[in-house]
């Protein structure tokens, strides 16, 4: 049998591909899609390749996890080049260490293609790092999304690590939850320090809008953006901020003049 490739699409820009994931778009024959996968991602698919699309999306119905892991075992057993295509990377909150798990208990053996993952792209798109020798000494990618059981994560600690540390914190799928997670995270994070909210990262609907954590909230609101998005937090971004504020300045020189 054929090895199951769980690949990463990255955010959705098909430039974005690794050379490793246009081959194994190319070779399968079967591709089991998530939502966030960009159209254009399928285009470096055979033309033959069965396209099954098993949309997952927090707050969206979605394909239960079992039944697509059901899927991919039994199109494996028949002999298919299978190919599980993730948006972003198969391993950052992709589920992907949950499909490795059953696929070899299956007696599968699997291969994992990475993809950028969107909290990467979101800072690079706007020509921002998420670390800096003078300002983030680490990055720390987390999910607002509790797990069914409830249990939430210790924001107000986190934000103190994060402070202490000097750390960016990227977070995922925490569009609903945002005003609870940056209340929280001010009890360890200076309320000012600066935010970013990325909605469909690094493709041609991307917008987004910088501000301070105190306030990143009532801002992503005003601009109406919402999932998919992931939140940057962190010193890192106040090269950011210096830029938009400088364009603001030019900007307002340019309609004085006129």
């Amino acid at each position: 049998m054929h090895p199951v490739m769980l690949v990463g699409a990255g955010p959705g820009d098909p430039d974005l591909l690794t050379l490793k994931a246009v081959k194994a778009l190319q070779q399968a024959t079967v591709i089991f899609v998530d939502d966030l996968v960009g159209e254009g991602v399928l285009q470096h698919a055979h033309p033959q390749a069965r396209i099954v699309r098993v949309g997952k999306r927090g707050g969206c119905r979605s394909t239960p996890q079992a039944f697509i892991e059901r899927l991919m075992i039994r199109s494996a057993r028949r002999g298919e080049r299978v190919v599980r295509l993730k948006g972003g990377d198969p391993f950052i909150f992709g589920r992907g260490g949950e499909e490795v798990e059953h696929l070899r208990a299956a007696g599968l053996t699997v291969e994992v293609v990475n993809g950028i993952t969107a909290g990467l792209a979101a800072v690079t798109s706007l020509n921002t790092p998420l670390t800096h020798r003078d300002h983030a000494h680490g990055v720390v990618f987390v999910t607002g999304h509790a797990r069914e059981s409830g249990q939430r994560l210790d924001w107000a600690e986190l934000g103190r690590s994060a402070q202490a540390l000097r750390l960016t914190l990227v977070v995922y799928m925490c569009m609903n939850g945002l005003e609870a997670i940056t209340a929280d995270l001010q009890q360890g994070l200076v309320a000012h320090t600066p935010a970013l909210v990325v909605q469909h990262a690094a493709t041609p609907r991307q917008r987004q809008v910088t501000g301070p954590l105190c306030a990143i909230v009532a801002l992503a609101r005003q601009a109406g953006l919402g999932s998919p998005a992931v939140v940057v937090i962190g010193d890192v971004l106040r090269g950011l901020q210096a830029v938009q504020r400088e364009a603001g300045d030019a900007s307002a020189r340019a309609v004085m003049v006129g």
